[in-house]
């Protein structure tokens, strides 16, 4: 199948690059060495239209989909993969649900916040179990106006930067997967608190982070979707988000790829250019060849969700194939840049290190292959 973007995809594509360009790339090493988010390039983001790019235009958004998420997913990736975490959880998972499930005035309220540049959370992960949702610890309570909430939740992407967002909880640990609802928890909400963040290997620019609650009181409205459904809106915001870090992978792989092309022509060795060697033509061979089928899984799948299917299996197909695909490529890349590759002075460094992460979160691999068998051989 030979995929082109539309001509709209293509000037959304273009109109991100020449931003990324100008205002992330020149500045994007210096926000990982300082470990900030970097607020003015985010808001200038928000103003461009790109944070609300995906979301219904009704409600303050662009009225696109998942390409175009994909899209600026991936031009922000090739030059910070924290920025672009910010965005795909911030724009995606985290309001996927709430586009799906929420009230009116539920969509009204965030999706117009997040659009104006507010960045949101997704909490599902607790200290005791994060593929596996059995062990949930977080709980809630009804009261007389609203719910109450008492737990913790850990490795929450954008944990400081988050103005709210959206927390699992469960009533009852021993009723399972019915026990668990969904709630949209604003950060300034009495009770609720950001705990330890995380030193993390890559993607410094962006906070992960505990979520500690301390009978937070939230009221009636805050329940987003049906009691007990929580389980289910959360698997169906991960089926649907996790090729937007198939994306990710992707621009990561993209940026590791044109520096190696770019070193192997310049780097002079044995008398001649590295790209001379037919050891160095191989491994670009390998990189071109796995960055192609990364990018045509990645935007089949964007492209099946837009068309309103589930795409499960090609989600996560996409997800597996690009995140692993882009460990080979960083790894190759420093191997073409030798010794040099080991510094912080190579931006491979940094690629190689905020790749690593994309083979975890959203659905480690072993979940994605898991799911991918499961569609194939039609087994709950």
């Amino acid at each position: 199948m030979h995929f082109e973007h539309t001509e709209e995809e293509r000037l959304f594509r273009d109109a991100v690059r020449e931003f990324v360009k100008a205002e992330v790339s020149p500045h994007a090493a210096r926000w990982e060495e300082e470990e900030q988010f970097p607020w003015d390039t985010w808001r200038q983001l928000a103003e461009l239209g790109v944070c609300g790019v995906s979301l219904p235009s009704e409600y303050g958004g662009g009225g696109g989909g998942k390409t175009l998420m994909c899209i600026a997913t991936e031009e922000l990736s090739m030059a910070s993969a924290g920025l672009a975490t910010a965005y795909l959880v911030g724009c995606g998972i985290a309001l996927d649900g709430i586009c799906k499930h929420g009230t009116e005035a539920q969509k009204e309220e965030y999706v117009s916040r997040c659009a104006r540049g507010d960045i949101a959370f997704f909490a599902l992960t607790e200290p005791e179990g994060g593929s596996d949702l059995g062990p949930m610890q977080t709980r809630y309570r009804p009261t007389t106006d609203g719910y109450s909430l008492t737990g913790t939740k850990t490795f929450i992407s954008n944990g400081e930067e988050a103005a709210f967002g959206v927390v699992f909880a469960t009533k009852n640990p021993g009723a399972g997967h019915r026990g668990v609802s969904a709630f949209i928890v604003n950060k300034d909400t009495p009770g609720f608190s950001v705990g330890k963040k995380e030193r993390k290997t890559g993607q410094h620019c962006n906070s992960t982070t505990e979520l500690v609650m301390d009978d937070c009181l939230l009221p009636e409205k805050s329940m987003l979707g049906k009691e007990g459904h929580g389980v289910r809106i959360a698997l169906e915001a991960i089926d649907k988000s996790r090729v937007a870090v198939a994306a990710q992978a992707l621009g990561i792989a993209r940026a590791a790829y044109d520096e190696s092309v770019r070193y192997a022509k310049e780097r002079q060795a044995f008398g001649k250019p590295l790209g001379q060697l037919q050891s160095i033509q191989w491994m670009i061979a390998d990189m071109t060849t796995e960055l192609e089928a990364a990018r045509l899984l990645t935007y089949s799948a964007a492209s099946l969700i837009d068309e309103g299917q589930l795409a499960i299996r090609e989600s996560a197909m996409a997800k597996l194939y690009a995140s692993e695909a882009a460990g080979r490529i960083c790894h190759n890349a420093v191997q073409i840049f030798g010794g040099y590759g080991y510094t912080r002075d190579a931006p491979v460094e940094r690629f190689s290190r905020d790749q690593r992460v994309t083979e975890i979160y959203e659905g480690t691999s072993e979940m994605q292959r898991w799911a991918i068998a499961r569609q194939v051989l039609k087994m709950k």
